[in-house]
């Protein structure tokens, strides 16, 4: 008895007539990656890429001082091309802080922010702090009253004894790194009400107010950088710890590299002017700090609004959180930075 199969022939689609077309007869000479064979398509459409500059025509630009501080609206990061992102590198370098309104940016996926970012160079890891589930480049800002969990301040303690007159802490992020920060953005998930501002003092406009006489005692000093304090403080209290202390010497005056402009590069982590001996140090960075803590006339004050985004050159100013808001109100932040090039 014999069995008879029957098979159901098909005509083939363009890409497999392709493929046979090419492959032929030879079956033994099979093609490895049959889904990478050339074909030419004519219903396929493209158009050429347009570079997007930052500014365009329809760019709101609102300066917050005479020298420091630009405010953007109708400008959309997400939508920046390469040629924008460059323009916005250079942007932050001469204005040194620029404030984006009605953006997009919070609401596009995560891998896209990290893209964007990454354009500046690699992303920074906090070495204590938190960040969401497999984004260790991102810094999560979170203080809710109604947690306490995440509310405690290890910094300061708990009890009112223990904590300063004012908030306020200036620092440059990260200067214990040999390639410290540079570009960093900075956006607002959910802010309070009113307060919950950010204040950004020019270390630039800092250095430019000194005597030339002055200035030229400044260089050629290094001071050192040692973040250990931070590293150990997180070890105490079990929190993370993703790399072993670091002690670093930068530049006391520190000259950005694409304007030329010199800076005072101390705040965060700087400890002592290498070879000076501890009074001397103490007394010169202390009237350091005080001219750039204290001198409103290069000081910016920037408030959020929803969909916010801030983004600063880390290299060439300061900056603090203002805990001023009361009640029951969270203040929910992401910070993203790129490392920049190593001070001199």
């Amino acid at each position: 008895m014999s069995t008879t199969t029957t098979t159901t022939e098909r005509e083939p689609d363009a890409h497999e007539s392709t493929i046979l077309r090419l492959k032929g007869d030879k079956a033994t000479n099979a093609i490895k990656y049959p889904r990478y064979l050339p074909v030419w398509e004519k219903h396929v459409t493209a158009s050429p890429l347009e570079e997007k500059h930052l500014l365009t025509p329809e760019a709101k630009v609102k300066k917050l001082t005479p020298r420091f501080g630009t405010e953007l609206r109708n400008v959309q990061l997400s939508a920046l091309t390469h040629r924008g992102l460059d323009d916005l590198a250079l942007l932050a370098a001469e204005r040194g802080v620029l404030v984006f309104r009605n953006q997009d940016f919070k609401n596009i996926p995560i891998e896209r922010q990290a893209e964007i970012v990454r354009h500046f160079g690699r992303l920074h890891v906090h070495p204590t702090e938190a960040h969401p589930e497999g984004y260790p480049s991102f810094r999560v800002v979170y203080r809710d009253p109604e947690d306490p969990t995440v509310t405690a301040n290890l910094r300061y303690g708990t009890s009112d004894k223990a904590k300063p007159v004012s908030s306020t802490l200036f620092h440059v992020d990260h200067s214990a790194e040999l390639q410290p920060p540079g570009v960093t953005f900075f956006w607002a998930l959910e802010i309070p009400e009113t307060g919950g501002d950010t204040i950004f003092s020019s270390q630039v406009g800092a250095y430019e107010a000194l005597s030339d006489d002055f200035k030229k005692r400044l260089g050629g000093l290094l001071v050192l950088h040692d973040n250990t304090a931070q590293i150990e403080n997180s070890r105490k209290a079990g929190g993370p710890v993703r790399y072993e202390p670091v002690k670093v010497t930068h530049p006391l005056i520190r000259t950005h590299p694409v304007t030329g402009k010199r800076g005072i590069f101390i705040h965060g982590f700087s400890q002592r002017i290498v070879g000076w001996k501890k009074e001397e140090s103490d007394y010169l960075l202390a009237f350091l700090n005080d001219l750039i803590v204290k001198s409103v006339d290069i000081q910016v004050r920037v408030s959020y609004e929803e969909d916010t985004v801030v983004v600063w050159d880390n290299r060439i100013l300061s900056h603090s959180a203002i805990h001023d808001w009361e009640g029951s109100e969270r203040r929910h932040m992401i910070r993203v930075a790129a490392h920049a090039d190593t001070p001199k």
